[in-house]
């Protein structure tokens, strides 16, 4: 198995895109130390701990809860991972907010807030991961395809989510001495529950007739690609892979 022996964090790791993640890993042998945000997704946590344990008897797993919008909360996770597993090998950040409204209904909090979860967070996880991988590691953050597109309503994610791309490009470049690849995927609207609630059922017609098929971006479209970075893929550095089945080219 390709990961055997390795060990891959995930940020935001047991449910929707982070849990199909989880599942693609652990079936190439790779062990998991799972993040999760609130003590409400502890019950996922332990479904998707019989999933993986389904899928791969012989992996590790670990699940860790915390508010990553702080540096020291950041260090925290990646101590207590290396405390339990000794090493990472492979960091995937699939932390994230959406927020659809006019700039200006958009407050200073709300700004404050996107801009904590998807810039402040994926800059503290690059930075710690840049420290703590092992030589020949992986680094991949889920952006999104909104950067490839000029969208109103979307502002402050799509701009929240932009820093990360010039992130990723920086550090790919300060680890290439250790061949370390680091890369964004940036999906199209996903079918996911933190899709919907943003969306009126017009608007969810319109993204689905934007993509290939006529549908939605599945996670089950994404991990594999996940997967592929971490295995054949290695090669691959400071890219952002627009994955959206045609949602927007760039």
């Amino acid at each position: 198995m390709a990961l055997s022996g390795k060990v891959a964090l995930i940020t935001g790791g047991v449910k929707n895109l982070g849990a199909e993640s989880a599942l693609q890993l652990a079936g190439v042998g790779a062990n998991l130390a799972l993040h999760y945000h609130s003590a409400s997704s502890k019950e996922n946590a332990a479904k998707l701990e019989a999933e993986l344990k389904k899928k791969n008897p012989s992996v590790k797993v670990a699940f860790y809860q915390g508010d990553l919008t702080s540096a020291a909360a950041v260090t925290k996770l990646f101590q207590d991972v290396k405390k339990d597993f000794g090493q990472i090998d492979i960091v995937v950040n699939t932390v994230g907010m959406v927020l659809k409204k006019p700039i200006t209904e958009i407050s200073e909090k709300e700004y404050d807030t996107m801009f904590a979860i998807n810039s402040k967070a994926a800059f503290f996880i690059l930075k710690e991961a840049a420290a703590n991988v092992t030589d020949g590691g992986k680094i991949i953050t889920i952006v999104t395809a909104l950067l490839g597109a000029f969208t109103g309503f979307y502002t402050s994610y799509a701009g929240s989510k932009a820093p990360v791309e010039h992130f990723t490009r920086g550090v790919c470049k300060e680890l290439q001495g250790r061949r370390v690849s680091v890369n964004n995927i940036a999906p199209g609207p996903m079918d996911t529950p933190f899709f919907y609630p943003q969306e009126s059922p017009e608007a969810v017609e319109f993204h689905k007739a934007n993509g290939m098929g006529n549908r939605l971006t599945m996670v089950q479209d994404i991990a594999p690609i996940v997967r592929f970075l971490c295995t054949e893929g290695a090669w691959i550095t400071g890219q952002t892979i627009f994955a959206n089945g045609g949602y927007t080219t760039r």
